[in-house]
């Protein structure tokens, strides 16, 4: 993994960079000790990590428009970076950038509740805008299982997921409307609280576009009434194969979970052995379907779901009898990423998303290169929409194990792409998937999105290195044609 050359002369500017910062973002805003830089080297992907030329901690709008002004005006390339629970290096910093830390936007700002919507600074965590608004019978539906951690902005710049995103949305689904900071240091808004606006969908572009286009300072969300009623089923079955028929039979049904989780045998044991959800042992596959609505709605949904399970050769089955028992079949899933890190020195967490009739055929497939590449697999994922969290175990005091366990992990990814998926659902591309998007993308649907990168940052200044495989110049774009199998502009950047 190849990141771009620094620049030496910006590197030789450094301390001149950052006395003029400390004139925008006075007091403790900005740091360049040697040793508090190390809290920012690396994201949730932690095998790769640089240590920040500067990092400047921003605590109003106002401050972060000088900075990207100010770094605009002087060629000082800006890596944004939000509560860094990133698992695809997103916010990976630059030995020749500025990080921009957003950990002091941590205020809501507005709760509406006639409309209801919250408008909350990017540094607010995921959890805290539902905590917020639980009081009144609200809540925030998009879940990630950091949400304790992950902030609001940085589930904007990832377009994050969760365990209820199958019936409610992913964040895009759930966006109202954004204050963003663009290079320059202009500040625009896209969206509010009235619905959708007329015009292109700039909002759209925003939500998971990574930190390349602009800086978040504003996040305006939409919250749902808490249902009446939500009950969970735990199933149980000897197979995956089971377990994906009948996450295939519950949606063909047209039945649509507010969630619908799977874990294979591994995943189970872990999670059991950490949150004491009395999960069933002795099977090979876990599914938590969770129901939600109007009392007899979801008595109803229930009968049919139990009958798709049984149907489907289930082991075990119960359905919780308290929001309490639901709670408990929820945390061991919710907890299973750090379950898993207990029983393996290293693990690498994969995202990619495949049609529901794949399941079976890809797990089979992982199995199988478990086995080629000596590597050990938990499965924890989004079985409803298909999204895959594969944890390849491994242990990088071993040498070569990180290398297999990147290998193995790209097969996977491909994998996606093969049976009609694509490389991320939530995690993001970063620099984790960027040297396979052109397995999902030609290189004219690249240089269209680069276009659409320019128009918003022509100068490559803001997280550059991450996504695309291949650095173009917005004055070049459009006029890159391949003669004899060879490139122009070979002095270009190649990571």
């Amino acid at each position: 993994m190849r990141m771009p050359e620094p620049d030496a002369g910006i590197i030789a500017r450094r301390a001149t960079i950052a006395r003029d910062l400390q004139a925008l973002v006075p007091g403790e805003g900005v740091i360049v000790d040697e040793d508090a830089l190390r809290a920012y080297e690396c994201d949730g992907l932690s095998a790769y990590r640089q240590p920040p030329m500067i990092v400047v901690l921003p605590s109003t709008t106002e401050q972060v428009s000088r900075v990207l002004r100010y770094c605009h005006e002087a060629g000082v390339k800006i890596v944004p970076r939000g509560a860094g629970t990133s698992l695809s290096g997103g916010a990976l910093p630059l030995a020749d950038a500025v990080t921009l830390g957003l950990g002091k936007f941590n205020r809501i700002l507005d709760i509406d509740y006639e409309n209801r919507c919250v408008v909350a600074q990017p540094g607010v965590t995921n959890l805290g805008i539902t905590t917020a608004v639980q009081g009144e019978g609200f809540y925030y539906a998009p879940d990630p299982s950091s949400q304790i951690a992950c902030s609001i902005g940085g589930n904007v710049a990832e377009n994050a997921g969760g365990v209820h995103c199958l019936k409610y949305g992913l964040t895009t689904n759930n966006l109202l409307g954004l204050e963003m900071v663009l290079m320059t240091g202009e500040v625009i808004r896209l969206g509010g609280k009235h619905l959708d606006a007329g015009g292109y969908d700039l909002l759209g572009v925003a939500t998971g576009s990574e930190g390349l286009l602009g800086v978040i300072t504003e996040v305006t969300v939409r919250i749902l009434r808490a249902p009446e009623t939500a009950r969970a089923v735990l199933m149980g079955f000897p197979d995956s194969d089971s377990a994906a028929a009948t996450v295939a039979a519950i949606i063909a049904a047209g039945i649509i979970p507010a969630g619908l989780e799977m874990m294979d045998r591994p995943a189970i044991h872990a999670a059991e052995d950490f949150v004491h959800a009395d999960y069933p042992l002795d099977v090979e596959a876990l599914l938590i379907c969770e129901l939600d609505g109007p009392e007899a709605e979801v008595t109803h949904l229930i009968e049919r779901v139990e009958g798709l399970a049984r149907n489907n050769g289930v082991q075990t089955l119960r359905v919780s009898e308290s929001d309490q028992e639901r709670a408990l079949f929820w945390a061991g899933r919710k907890a299973a990423f750090p379950a898993v890190g207990r029983i393996s020195p290293d693990y690498y967490c994969m995202d990619g998303t495949i049609p529901r009739h794949a399941l079976p055929t890809v797990l089979k497939r992982m199995a199988e290169m478990a086995t080629h590449y000596g590597l050990r697999v938990a499965n924890v994922f989004h079985a409803g929409d298909g999204n895959l969290h594969p944890l390849i175990l491994f242990d990088a005091n071993v040498p070569d194990e990180l290398e297999r366990a990147e290998a193995f992990g790209a097969d996977i990814l491909r994998l996606c792409v093969e049976v009609g998926g694509v490389l991320t659902g939530e995690h993001g591309v970063g620099v984790e998937k960027r040297d396979l998007m052109g397995t999902m993308f030609t290189e004219t649907d690249l240089m269209q999105q680069q276009r659409l990168k320019c128009a918003f940052d022509p100068g490559q200044l803001l997280n550059p290195g991450k996504v695309f495989p291949t650095l173009h110049r917005c004055a070049e774009l459009g006029r890159m044609h391949i003669s004899g199998g060879k490139m122009p502009f070979p002095d270009i950047p190649r990571f």
